[in-house]
């Protein structure tokens, strides 16, 4: 297929047309005809993390083309999965569209549904998600949190599902308080010189401040992406600085290094006013 010709005034179609080709048993692409669903969920995860990663700099050139490598993850899924028969790619558009419809009531129901506040919306949503939980015979209320997902992200998750029985703080100060409450006991496995007890509090630490991070309405896993993007832009800014120097990060000592993080963070503030 020449490059110009998935150029058309059906794109889908010849975005569809693409990944049949590239998947014909006699003249298709050996690297995709070897693939499975296993096989190309480590590419998925990676393109998911590139657009991220371009939707966090506002690059929306970038954003176009990971958007673009993200769809075609999913229409690679639609055709292994036609192949054998199971659904194809306008099962899955129906399917997310029936589906974004029941949960929306309030745009696509009655006149009296349109009329629900955000906090009526946000119960009926949660309502509606339980009973498809329950039609999927997954009724326990942790079962269908992807194990797949960043460490951060399915912990806020997991204590998101478990506050809706209540399993909960009722602030932030309650977090707070579990906050100390686990640095302590991570100090005491620490000093008792076990290192699988200090990996386990270690962990519990890092739980209860997503806990607090959930309550104070925040993300723990853009936090965390975007103050490695902090710390990323002012080691790279300590480096700049000591080349321009003469000098090198690992020549310097522990104050030096220390005034060139001060100086690198006053730089990018001051550049970001």
């Amino acid at each position: 297929m020449a490059s110009d010709q998935a150029v058309t005034t059906r794109p889908m179609e010849a975005l569809l047309d693409v990944m049949s080709r590239l998947r014909d048993p006699e003249r298709g692409c050996p690297w995709d005809l070897r693939q499975d669903f296993h096989s190309i969920v480590a590419y998925t995860v990676e393109e998911t993390y590139e657009l991220v990663d371009a939707i966090e700099t506002g690059d929306f050139d970038q954003i176009r083309e990971e958007l673009g490598d993200v769809l075609f993850q999913v229409v690679f899924y639609a055709q292994l999965a036609a192949e054998q028969n199971r659904f194809d790619f306008d099962a899955v558009v129906n399917g997310i569209a029936t589906k974004l419809i029941r949960r929306h009531p309030h745009v696509f129901g009655s006149e009296e549904e349109a009329t629900a506040s955000e906090a009526e919306v946000k119960e009926n949503w949660e309502r509606l998600k339980r009973a498809e939980r329950e039609q999927k015979k997954r009724s326990a209320i942790l079962d269908d949190v992807p194990r797949a997902l960043p460490s951060l992200s399915r912990a806020q998750k997991l204590q998101k599902r478990a506050a809706q029985v209540g399993f909960d703080w009722l602030d932030a100060e309650g977090v707070w308080a579990k906050i100390d409450e686990e640095i302590a006991e991570l100090r005491q496995a620490i000093a008792s010189g076990s290192a699988p007890d200090t990996e386990a509090e270690l962990g519990d630490v890092l739980i209860a401040v997503v806990n607090l991070a959930r309550h104070l309405g925040v993300d723990a896993e853009t936090a965390a992406r975007r103050a490695n993007a902090r710390f990323e832009s002012r080691f790279r800014l300590m480096e700049q600085m000591a080349n321009d120097e003469g000098a090198s990060l690992v020549e310097d000592n522990q104050e030096q290094l220390e005034k060139r993080w001060r100086l690198a963070k006053e730089r990018l503030a001051a550049d970001s006013d």
